[in-house]
């Protein structure tokens, strides 16, 4: 390894090195030729060129080197440590001044990356020139040395021996700073440090990387050649500035290889990839696939490293064939009268992809529609023109159509391209007859005509007709739809109306004169077909109603008072058969004429006054005779209800609830009636309710359980007697001794059925009776302590009846304990440990001859 320098007059130049034999030599860009291969050198010296090349200027500078082996001699004396020795420093106490020497600068230190070794490798030595008359300690500082990462070069403290401990690698730390320190035995700086940089010098020991294992690109069709596809990158981790880092691209296989093996080609330094030939056709080939290389060392493929990539290149499609329809004429058949019916589909066929605005079809009609009864539709999925009617077509009118369409994309064809931009077919559509309902002309039809016209009149004729020429023996018949009032008739043959009630413009089915009826023509085709029209009546008003009073209920003063009430005449019928009006009072009964009078103030507006001074307070039926202006004139006599009562100084009535309760309308007596139903029903529900409380009322005493039935307790303390034939029990026993009648009380001596004492009764003092406690259970409680602490108590206390057996009970009676026979042979005194209960049972028994 060694190094070339180019020097130019003119200044600093940018050039690049080349070797005249590659394969065993080349050269970097700092100028350092290196061996390519292992291989044995002759003794004879080898000779290559080296070229220089300006990248600006192109000119080109050559030299001869000539590689020869060194004496053993000479490699004995390279292979001695180079010596790196501190600068002197000046003379601190000399008394005159003294230059200062400049430090040295020392060379930096190249070392490869990844040697083998061996390790330690000694790379300089560094020493000072007092170490003849100093003891020193050499030390180095610095990332690689004492800071991470550590240990990596070392230095011998005592002959400042530099040596590294193991392989470097340049894509990781690319060169070290490191300071040498000198100092003596006890510590003290005896020269300043130096600097040492050591430059790891960058080996191919990297393949290049891509960015992207598969590169997506696209290009559209027909693209001129150098039309711009897509960019490849790859990195590579060596030093970019070196050949060991500098890439190049080259395109290794293109699949599929047709209409050209080479249809692409990429720029070996940038990686950018364009077209190098024409036909690139998506409907042919639509996809290609690029293996790319990426080699370093400039390309060179026997030094060089290299790797792959794929690059997908996607033929986009642009629109380059037009539609063109699958046939020349299409057929299609619509049935008269018929809207939004898909009369024939047109199909085409388009060669570019579809979905796209190249592909999908518009169409239109060029001519045989002049009246738009057409429109051509394009499904979406299947690119299909749908012919549809939008307007009904009459087959007696047109039977059939003939029209010219044309088909064009979306989009305008590419230029260049030599297809016409549209293609164009026939559609012939053939209009199919059918039954059409008939029409009544008019469709509506008025009549003018007066009221009051009887049955059986003929009022007019309603007709239909079948639009349908064409076809052969229909006939109509004719049928009523719709007549509110029942008024009319229609002769199902001729269509005649007729008459079958009396015509009333005053029914609630008028509405502003008119009467309207529906009538139904249907014909006899297959399937039948019908049609409706309607008859408007317009009625014209005759003088059929007499006119009335309105309202038919006043109040009035029972003095003269000018209080006068206005009364109103209605008429059903309408100008010149209503107002204006005449109003009179009638002749009889002679009162009305006499108590009083109307006048009238309008065309049909009159007031009813008072005649006298004074009318008794009640209620008057006051009939009035109307008579219209009709002709001939129609009167009536209506009744008017007033109510005359006394009145204040404002004219207003004071007694009127007298009035009103002399005479109730009917609206008082219903709501009176409703009253008194809804307290019938409010009566009828409260007694409902009262009978179903009371049965539930039993139904929850059925439901009490029987030991909570105060009969059943009063039974219990009953349980001890004799069986089934000892249940006649003597209640009054549990009576209040207070509540007693004193002749009840039985004497000294008397006992009860169920007692059966074996000795003579002694004579004991009666006790006194225990206070009233209020209850029984209470009683019987006190009763029990007082037979427990009396001393006096005989054993057949009438509290003991309890354990009486009863007469057919198989046990023997208590009564046998007190027996001469078997008294003296048995031990009765643990009855005095029984309680106070049986404490006159041991001292009868258990007491001896006391």
């Amino acid at each position: 390894m060694f190094a070339v320098r180019f020097r130019s007059c003119e200044g600093s130049r940018k050039v690049h090195f080349e070797s005249s034999i590659p394969a065993d030599f080349r050269v970097g860009e700092d100028g350092v030729v290196y061996a390519a291969r292992s291989f044995q050198l002759s003794p004879e010296p080898t000779e290559f060129h080296l070229y220089a090349n300006d990248k600006e200027t192109k000119e080109r500078w050559q030299v001869v080197v000539k590689l020869a082996l060194e004496p053993e001699d000479s490699v004995k004396e390279q292979k001695k440590m180079e010596d790196i020795v501190f600068p002197r420093q000046p003379n601190k106490h000399s008394g005159h001044l003294q230059r200062q020497k400049r430090d040295w600068v020392i060379p930096p230190i190249n070392l490869p990356e990844n040697s083998r070794g061996p390790f330690p490798q000694e790379l300089v030595r560094i020493r000072s020139d007092r170490d003849k008359s100093l003891s020193l300690r050499y030390s180095v500082t610095g990332p690689g040395a004492d800071q991470p990462p550590t240990g990596i070069f070392i230095i011998n403290p005592i002959s400042g021996q530099l040596s590294v401990t193991k392989p470097l690698d340049r894509e990781q730390i690319a060169s070290f700073h490191l300071r040498a320190h000198a100092v003596d035995v006890n510590g003290n700086q005896v020269e300043n440090p130096i600097d040492i940089v050591i430059n790891v010098i960058d080996m191919n020991d990297n393949r290049p990387e891509f960015l992207h294992q598969v590169w997506n690109g696209t290009v559209p069709e027909g693209s001129k050649p150098g039309t711009y596809v897509m960019t490849v990158t790859a990195i590579d981790a060596d030093d970019p500035n070196a050949l060991n880092g500098m890439l190049r691209y080259r395109i290794l296989s293109q699949a599929p290889s047709t209409p050209s093996t080479n249809m692409f080609t990429i720029n070996n330094e940038t990686g950018d990839i364009i077209t190098v030939a024409a036909g690139l056709d998506r409907e042919k080939v639509q996809q290609y696939t690029l293996i790319i290389q990426a080699t370093d060392m400039e390309g060179n493929p026997t030094y060089g490293l290299s790797n792959t990539a794929t690059a997908v290149i996607t033929v986009t499609d642009v629109n380059d064939n037009p539609p063109e329809f699958t046939a020349v004429t299409f057929y299609g058949e619509v049935p008269e009268n018929r809207v939004d019916v898909i009369v024939a589909n047109l199909t085409v066929t388009d060669k570019d992809q579809p979905h796209t605005p190249a592909w999908n079809a518009m169409y239109r009609m060029t001519s045989g529609d002049p009246t738009g009864r057409f429109t051509i539709l394009t499904d979406p999925n299947s690119n299909d023109g749908l012919v549809t009617v939008v307007k009904p077509i009459d087959f007696e009118t047109n039977r059939m159509f003939v029209l010219t369409v044309a088909a064009e994309n979306q989009v305008p064809l590419t230029k260049g391209i030599q297809h016409p931009p549209q293609s164009t077919a026939t559609v012939s559509i053939t209009v199919i007859d059918v039954n059409e309902n008939p029409i009544f002309v008019p469709v509506t039809k008025l009549v003018r005509q007066e009221e009051g016209l009887p049955s059986g009149n003929v009022l007019t004729s309603f007709t239909a007709q079948d639009p349908d020429r064409y076809m052969q023996h229909t006939t109509l018949r004719y049928s009523k739809l719709s007549d509110p009032a029942n008024w009319l008739k229609i002769d199902p043959i001729n269509g005649q109306i007729t008459t079958i009630g009396v015509l009333d413009r005053e029914s609630p089915h008028v509405k502003h004169n008119m009467y309207n009826a529906t009538f139904l023509a249907t014909d006899n085709g297959i399937p039948p077909m019908s049609g409706t029209g309607t008859l408007q009546i317009y009625l014209l008003d005759i003088n059929d109603n007499a006119p009335q009073v309105d309202p038919q209920e006043a109040t009035a003063c029972e003095t003269l008072q000018p209080n006068a009430t206005n009364i109103t005449a209605i008429d059903d019928d309408i100008d010149p058969n209503a107002g204006p009006f005449a109003f009179e009072l009638p002749n009889t009964p002679p009162s009305v004429k006499r108590n009083w009078t109307i006048i009238r103030i309008s065309g049909d507006r009159a007031q009813l006054a008072l005649k006298i001074k004074f009318l008794e307070a009640g209620i008057y039926d006051v009939p009035i005779i109307i008579t219209d202006s009709g002709n001939p004139p129609m009167s009536s006599t209506s009744i008017l209800k007033v109510k005359v009562c006394q009145c204040d100084l404002n004219g207003d009535c004071t007694d009127a609830d007298r009035i009103v309760g002399a005479g109730l309308g009917t609206g008082a007596i219903i709501a009176i009636l409703l009253c008194i139903i809804i307290l019938l029903i409010l009566v009828l529900m409260f007694v409902v309710w009262m009978k179903r409380r009371d049965k539930e009322r039993q139904a929850k005493q059925l439901l009490i359980d029987p030991e909570d039935d105060v009969r059943d307790n009063i039974l219990k303390y009953d349980e001890e007697g004799g069986g089934e034939e000892d249940q006649d029990y003597d209640l009054s026993q549990l009576q209040q001794p207070d509540t007693i009648e004193p002749d009840a009380i039985k004497p000294v001596g008397i006992r009860r059925l169920d007692e059966r004492p074996i000795h003579a009764e002694p004579q004991y003092p009666v006790r006194s009776a225990a206070p009233h406690p209020g209850d029984i259970g209470d009683f019987i409680n006190e009763g029990l302590k007082a037979a427990d602490n009396d001393p006096t108590a005989p054993p057949y206390d009438s509290l003991l009846v309890f354990d009486y057996e009863g007469s057919g009970s198989t046990a023997g009676s208590l009564s046998s304990l007190n027996s001469s026979s078997s008294g003296g042979e048995q031990d009765y005194d643990y009855l005095n440990d029984w309680g106070p209960r049986f404490k006159k049972l041991a001292d009868m028994y258990g007491g001896g001859d006391d």
